[in-house]
């Protein structure tokens, strides 16, 4: 079981995210949310997924792209946290991620594969992430966190695109 971060344990700038996760345990927040994803997003077609709220804004497939992109980091953060890896962890600019990666080019029934079976194997190995790994420091992104923040960093990111998605993308007039 993975345990909840301490205000401690994380920078303020990602207490948003953290706090978006329900109670209970972690891992099934995380297996709950890859169905969560597929089932909001596919009955959508590879030209509905193009859609853009604004002008400067990315589309469904890249907010899905940026999810998967995000999973990796943050996943491999804490992989490298819990394993007593003391080197500190860039971060990445997830604007230029998006733009070189070429999602609007991808079918969004490929994404959402992807998404589901990377968060799949995290969540395969995150259930034999023992107590003291979970609670090892490392710094990120400039910024000390432990292994098991950013466990729930990924589950509050994910949270935060899909209440995007419904509010702002997956309204009828947008969709239709």
């Amino acid at each position: 079981m993975i345990d909840a971060p301490k205000p401690d344990e994380y920078a303020p700038s990602h207490a948003d995210y953290i706090g978006r996760v329900p109670p209970g345990p972690i891992l099934e927040t995380l297996a709950r949310q890859s169905d969560e994803v597929t089932t909001v997003l596919a009955g959508l077609s590879d030209g509905q997924a193009l859609f853009r709220f604004g002008p400067k804004e990315w589309s469904i497939k890249e907010v899905v792209g940026h999810m998967i992109d995000a999973e990796r980091f943050f996943f491999h953060r804490a992989f490298t946290i819990s394993r007593d890896d003391p080197a500190p962890l860039p971060g990445f600019e997830q604007e230029d991620y998006v733009r070189e990666a070429a999602f609007d080019a991808r079918p969004l029934a490929d994404l959402l594969e992807e998404f589901r079976l990377l968060r799949r194997a995290n969540v395969v190995a995150l259930r034999h992430l023992t107590p003291a790994a979970s609670v090892r420091r490392g710094t990120a992104d400039g910024k000390f966190v432990t292994a098991r923040a950013l466990v729930f960093i990924l589950a509050g990111h994910v949270d935060h695109h899909l209440e995007a998605l419904r509010t702002k993308y997956l309204v009828p007039a947008n969709t239709g």
